[in-house]
């Protein structure tokens, strides 16, 4: 089974929709996408990966399944860098998140106290144990961090969503903190991340990466990544800070 998560198109957050390079975005996604032979399609209720996938979606004349857990993790923590000021529970400076070794622990990186009090931990599993049903009702059951085969298939399953939440599902899938997936790994507007199962031992399963945050749609037509999720690459540059 193949799973393709993508991220909506270059966004307008204050509309919850695209904006005019977003919308560029998603057409040369949709010219990509549609020539996968893709079971299932799947999308976030937030406008702008509605709107990702509509090009799509209309392409093909195909409807995608709406499901809540795939809105972008919505936790909200008062990260200790910020004063008790609310962030995103997933996106911590560096020298937060790496001082302490649990963070980087499958078992204990919620165990944080900024991490319990927004109920982070809740919230991933809820996402976690939806994304994992939806994968067994495909025939591929999640059992001691395998997965166990009652129906082996060639489907592809293409998720419409978010960076946080991809980030969250995909450390999910492999058992590991996400930790490292949001602060090591970004997968900017309109990307691609394709996930293959492996059935090395019969009736035993697992998931492998084939590629993270792709964009050869964009250089095809000539178009340049968004910056959105991205922070400074040097710390004089006139680009996103915090």
């Amino acid at each position: 089974m193949k799973l393709l998560f993508v991220r909506h198109a270059d966004p307008d957050y204050a509309n919850d929709s695209l904006t005019p390079a977003g919308r560029l975005e998603a057409q040369a996604l949709a010219d990509r996408l549609i020539h996968e032979d893709i079971t299932e399609f799947y999308v976030s209720p937030l406008g702008r990966a509605k709107e990702t996938a509509s090009y799509t979606l209309n392409r093909l004349n195909r409807t995608a399944t709406e499901y809540s857990w795939l809105q972008e993790f919505p936790a909200r923590a008062a990260r200790p860098d910020l004063h008790g000021r609310r962030s995103v529970a997933w996106d911590w400076l560096p020298e937060d998140w790496t001082a302490d070794p649990a963070f980087i622990d499958p078992n204990h990186w919620y165990d944080h106290p900024v991490m319990q009090e927004a109920h982070v931990k809740e919230i991933y599993d809820e996402a976690g144990e939806a994304f994992f049903q939806l994968l067994a009702e495909h025939g591929y059951v999640h059992e001691n961090n395998l997965f166990r085969v009652e129906k082996e298939n060639h489907d592809t399953l293409c998720f419409f969503c978010h960076f946080g939440i991809e980030a969250a599902l995909l450390s999910h899938l492999f058992h590991m903190s996400p930790m490292y997936l949001w602060h090591n790994f970004v997968a900017l507007p309109s990307s691609v991340t394709l996930v293959i199962s492996e059935e090395r031992q019969q009736g035993k399963a697992s998931f492998r990466t084939s590629y993270f945050g792709d964009l050869s749609h964009l250089y095809a037509k000539g178009l340049s990544p968004s910056f959105s999720a991205r922070f400074c690459e040097c710390w004089s540059d006139d680009t996103r800070h915090v």
